[in-house]
């Protein structure tokens, strides 16, 4: 299926499953000249569906959320075989949007509602000033290929939910799970304010240089790349990159707890999440027990694709090479392996999930981003070195703390450079809707997400000055003499002065 049935696309290719080798399926690419001819399609659907407002919209975002729980099965078949990802893995996707979208649906009438606000002094309280939230009119998003369901539709639902239409383009490693979801889109009804192009880097440049937002989730290196192309037009960006997220445990940490969550979010999705743990800083008295509790975890898990096992492949050859180079870096540096360590013998991009110790930041798998099923553990002597060398990093999205002392977690929280911290746990900031998303440093600028202000983000802002009363209107006209335009103004800076003056003394 392509957004434009009219446009014949140039080429075909084949989509293999990297836990197989097997042929998951085959898509049309879209030649980047047609970009333009589909991003004008949907500026014009735009118009009619900002039109029918936010109740209107809501029930049609509330159709697509019931189609997506009645074919949730169907998305969770063709992420495995476009994946390699586990049943557990992939069965996480489908859950998460219908959350954002059952919150959107219940919230965006009021969230997208006019504001009226105050007159900032009392002698223009004669004018009543409202502020509009208009979506802009085609919102591009570039989505990465580790979560196919979820990347592509937490910020569709959003823009759609404010009234933009959206051009979507999934990663050209994951292509087919993008069809699905244009199909259910349009099969509850929906009108075509959601368009599919499928390419690699030039049918992306065509997205940028085509759409009046752009939502761009992926490597830090390329989204440079998106916002100096975006900054051409001056077009807007959101941009939600790499992440080396840090874990802290403290010395009075629930350990089984920590170890139970480490090895879950360093291992979901076989590590290939932004927001996963990629490094561990341990209290020196509770290290030992914290790495026995790990590596007792890390032996149980099942490798393999699809049902019945927990660590799923590797997306393809090249993602297990920068996972495999890590190790072999870490070990030639000192660093040893007390599990895994290698890839998995037969078909498939899988490597064992590995735990490493005696790790330091000369190492590139305390330092890169790995995206692998890897976890590198560090044993630290202060609270203070674990802040320091958590926040040695140019990236900043997302960090956790354990400890049971909730007050201690949260001071230290507050050292860390990043977007958001997750105390006893991992991972969960994603699931936050009311709460914004985004990173710091080079993990990004913007945020999803925040409950409004997730809406608000796909909007212009539109003001709008109404009189309550004609009286006093024009006394700063050209038709006034220069006298009263005097008087206006030397009482304009009076009374502007009133409150300065009290609050100077």
């Amino acid at each position: 299926m392509t957004a434009t049935p009219e446009v014949a696309a140039p080429a075909t290719g084949t989509i293999r499953n990297p836990a197989t080798g097997a042929v998951a399926g085959r898509v049309r690419w879209t030649d980047p000249a047609d970009v333009a001819h589909t991003a004008a399609r949907l500026r014009t659907a735009q118009t009619e569906w900002e039109a029918r407002g936010a109740k209107g919209r809501a029930k049609v975002l509330a159709r697509y959320a019931v189609w997506l729980g009645e074919h949730r099965d169907e998305i969770e078949r063709s992420l495995i075989a476009e994946t390699g990802k586990s049943a557990v893995d992939a069965a996480q996707e489908v859950p998460l949007i219908l959350m954002i979208t059952s919150y959107y649906v219940r919230t965006m009438e009021k969230a997208l509602a006019p504001e009226y606000r105050p007159a900032s002094l009392p002698f223009l309280s004669i004018k009543k000033v409202a502020v509009h939230y208009r979506p802009r009119p085609v919102v591009g998003i570039i989505a990465p290929w580790n979560y196919p369901v979820a990347n592509a539709l937490m910020d569709a639902i959003s823009a759609l939910a404010a009234g933009c239409a959206v051009l979507l383009k999934p990663s050209e490693r994951t292509p087919l799970t993008a069809e699905l979801l244009l199909r259910g889109w349009l099969d509850c009804g929906a009108p075509e304010v959601l368009a599919l192009v499928q390419g690699a880097r030039e049918v992306s440049e065509a997205v940028i240089d085509n759409a009046d937002f752009i939502q761009f989730t992926g490597s830090s290196a390329t989204g440079v790349k998106v916002m100096e192309r975006a900054a051409r037009r001056l077009t807007p960006v959101s941009l939600e990159l790499g992440g080396k997220d840090p874990m802290i445990v403290l010395d009075d940490a629930d350990i089984d707890l920590a170890a139970h969550a480490a090895v879950w979010g360093a291992m979901f999705n076989a590590g290939q999440t932004c927001v996963s743990v990629e490094r561990v800083y341990v209290l020196d008295s509770v290290y030992d027990q914290f790495v026995d509790a790990v590596v007792r975890d890390v032996e149980k898990l099942e490798i393999g694709a699809g049902a019945g096992n927990d660590v799923g492949s590797l997306i393809d050859e090249a993602q297990l090479a920068v996972t495999e180079r890590h190790v072999a870096d870490a070990r030639a540096k000192g660093a040893r392996v007390l599990t895994g360590g290698k890839r998995v013998a037969g078909p498939g991009s899988f490597y064992e999930p590995t735990v490493l110790v005696d790790v330091d930041h000369s190492m590139s798998c305390m330092t890169e981003e790995t995206f692998g099923p890897t976890l590198p553990i560090m044993k630290v002597a202060s609270v203070a070195e674990a802040v320091r060398l958590a926040n040695d990093s140019p990236y900043g999205l997302s960090a956790a703390v354990f400890s049971r002392d909730i007050e201690r977690a949260e001071a230290v929280a507050l050292q860390l450079d990043c977007g958001g911290v997750n105390i006893n746990d991992v991972i969960t900031n994603l699931m936050c809707t009311t709460a914004p998303m985004g990173g710091w440093k080079t993990s990004g600028i913007g945020a999803r997400f925040g409950g409004p202000e997730g809406l608000k983000k796909y909007c212009r802002i539109e003001t709008v000055i109404a009189p309550r009363t004609n009286v006093g209107a024009g006394g700063h006209y050209y038709h006034n003499s220069h006298r009263a335009q005097k008087r206006m103004n030397t009482l304009m800076a009076k009374l502007a002065l009133l409150r300065p003056r009290r609050m100077a003394k």
